[in-house]
């Protein structure tokens, strides 16, 4: 059983065998796929699965607090698991290319900005626009 699943069932949603198939493909993404990316993927799947349910599905898994959505400033949304490890993201707009990073000067700066305004961080999102300057810039 996928964690999403398991944290689905603990929340009280009733999980079909569709939202099941959902829920494992969205587990097993290590991208940030949009609706209809997670639509192809679970149709491979299970070909009774409609786009419109798992525009459902995933909205339902958005509002249980178990899927983050991302506006990558390309027109679509995105999503992966709210439950993943924190990490920030550099988005390559030439190609879309969602690049995850984590880096511990940044988020010790993030700590020091928020104390020094009178505040104690509990959460960030950061996302960086760029395009790349050498042919092999992709992921460290």
């Amino acid at each position: 059983m996928t964690d999403i699943i398991a944290r689905s069932m603990a929340k009280g949603l009733r999980m079909t065998d569709q939202r099941r198939v959902i829920a494992r493909v969205l587990g097993e993404a290590f991208d940030h796929p949009d609706v209809e990316e997670l639509y192809a993927r679970a149709a491979r799947i299970d070909a009774r699965i409609s786009l419109a349910t798992v525009y459902r599905t995933v909205k339902l898994f958005e509002e249980a607090g178990l899927l983050e959505r991302h506006e990558f400033g390309d027109g679509r949304a995105r999503y992966e698991d709210a439950e993943r490890d924190h990490h920030d993201h550099l988005i390559d707009v030439t190609t879309g290319q969602v690049i995850e990073f984590v880096d511990p000067e940044i988020e010790a700066l993030q700590e020091k900005i928020a104390a020094r305004l009178g505040y104690q961080l509990i959460g960030h999102r950061l996302e960086l626009l760029g395009v790349p300057t050498r042919k092999d810039a992709g992921p460290v």
